[in-house]
């Protein structure tokens, strides 16, 4: 099958990166991934890992966001205040001269100032989402993660957010605390279970005092029998994700029961889901696909298109 294709996309996060191959309507004709985050790059560094993960494909103009564009990236790009919508965050693209295989520009991440925070790529897949679905002017966006991210939108642009380092907590307590002494690093039950449902009662309940007072029930509970070794792992990720629902609703109150929209790895955000259902919202939406879709838009909204130069690909290969 022939593409007229004009686009190449990188979703280039610290321990993953992800490439897309766009037909001139926007359509991803080819996608491959490749465990090159920017923490374990191959020999030869940045420029190897884009030759080699676009290998085959036409040269086109390239187009990457997420922690590529950090400090420790091939090119630091400075953040964008909030709001912004995807004329913002285009503006703030910046050309990587070093890159002689291709032309290459890297988005900009988000910053607030109060309280202090900052984004990178979360806010790509944000603007994904909402071209997929244009009702979501204003939603509320929940990206759970290494460190999730709740994100509000107003009228097309991301307004506030802020950042809960859940994921990274969660294994840093199963694999080197006493809580996950010797109990299996993730879960090995079906899920829902009762064990992720206690977990998710605890958190809810924990009231003023929050969930870390309700850490170490965690051991406590598997050493008088109440939880078994095999429960541990999902009893303590709820603990955790009930933790960000908790603080959710103290932060926002009413205006944040607003339906939710969730973006990233679909298992993990099935737990959301289970937990926001708990907590009194409304079963929440997943949004799929929405980094690829939020690359080709950010590229639209930079010029990047009309800068193109069409190929013919001849093949999809992936």
């Amino acid at each position: 099958m022939n593409h007229d294709v004009a686009l190449i996309g990188l979703d280039w996060g610290t321990s993953s990166l992800r490439a897309y191959l766009y037909a001139a309507g926007g359509n991803v004709v080819a996608s491959r991934q490749h465990a090159w985050g920017i923490r374990q790059l191959p020999q030869g560094g940045f420029p190897a890992a884009l030759c080699a993960i676009t290998s085959g494909w036409p040269p086109c103009t390239v187009i990457a966001a997420g922690m590529v564009g950090s400090r420790q990236g091939w090119r630091e790009v400075p953040y964008v205040g909030v709001p912004a919508d995807s004329a913002a965050i285009a503006r703030g693209m910046l050309r990587v001269d070093a890159c002689t295989s291709h032309a290459l520009w890297i988005a900009p991440g988000l910053c607030r100032n109060d309280p202090a925070d900052v984004m990178r790529g979360e806010e790509t897949q944000i603007i994904g989402a909402l071209a997929q679905r244009p009702d979501l002017a204003s939603a509320y966006f929940v990206l759970p993660g290494t460190h999730s991210k709740w994100a509000a939108v107003r009228d097309g642009r991301i307004v506030a957010f802020d950042t809960v380092m859940t994921g990274e907590l969660y294994a840093l307590l199963m694999k080197h605390s006493i809580l996950g002494a010797g109990m299996p690093a993730e879960s090995t039950l079906p899920f829902p279970n009762d064990a992720f449902a206690r977990g998710l009662r605890t958190a809810r309940d924990s009231g003023a005092a929050g969930v870390f007072s309700r850490l170490f029930s965690t051991r406590a509970r598997m050493l008088s029998g109440q939880l078994a070794a095999d429960e541990v792992a999902d009893f303590l990720s709820a603990l955790l994700i009930g933790e960000e629902f908790r603080i959710a609703q103290l932060r926002d109150g009413d205006a944040g029961m607003a339906p939710l929209y969730l973006i990233g790895e679909p298992s993990l955000c099935q737990r959301y889901a289970t937990a926001a259902v708990y907590f009194g919202y409304a079963a929440p939406t997943i949004v799929d696909d929405a980094a690829a879709q939020g690359l080709w838009q950010l590229a639209a909204a930079a010029g990047l298109l009309a800068q193109a130069t069409f190929h013919s690909y001849f093949g999809v290969d992936a």
